[in-house]
């Protein structure tokens, strides 16, 4: 399955989180989805576009005073029923990773061991960040949408983002004491 079709389903399924305009879309992407799931900006009317067309959601123009009327999308039964076969489809397979500091690792005996271990270093800071932002998530879920009926399974996926995140830590301090050696 083509990773266009993935984010059909990815739209579909925010449509059920109570996301209904572009930005709300966009705003959920960027503080959840794109840690595991990238959708660009110029991807998300588009495939709203083709929901509606495809009869899998509905659109409709809200008056706001004083700003721009905005477009709402709702799932329709065919869009609950779509989302719903998509999730029990099997998973294809697990992604290539594209990792620019383990390709570079690859190739590392063409320059100096400081050099390797700084990019090492540098990477590990990244990870830490983004361990923290995990952290934060984490703990914004458990304080504000603890009720959602989705946030067992927010809380799930975000798990395995740190778990993986802290496998990549704890990789990257060996490594580097490896290369110290």
């Amino acid at each position: 399955m083509a990773k266009e079709t993935h984010t059909k389903y990815a739209i579909l399924g925010l449509l059920t989180t109570g996301c209904h305009t572009g930005y709300s879309i966009k705003q959920m992407i960027d503080g959840s989805l794109n840690h595991f799931w990238k959708i660009s900006y110029g991807q998300i009317y588009p495939t709203l576009k083709n929901l509606v067309d495809e009869g899998l959601a509905t659109v409709k123009d809200t008056t706001q005073d004083g700003k721009p009327d905005k477009k709402e999308y709702h799932l329709t039964q065919d869009g609950h029923r779509a989302l719903q076969s998509w999730l029990q489809l099997p998973i294809n397979g697990i992604p290539t990773e594209k990792n620019e500091l383990l390709l570079k690792l690859f190739f590392s005996r063409h320059q100096n061991k400081d050099i390797t271990i700084n990019h090492i270093d540098q990477y590990l800071e990244k990870l830490q960040e983004r361990y923290n932002t995990y952290d934060s998530i984490e703990q914004m879920i458990i304080e504000n949408l603890l009720d959602k009926a989705d946030a067992q399974f927010w809380l799930m996926t975000l798990d395995y983002g740190k778990r993986t995140t802290q496998a990549a830590i704890e990789w990257c301090k060996d490594t580097t004491k490896k290369l110290s050696e």
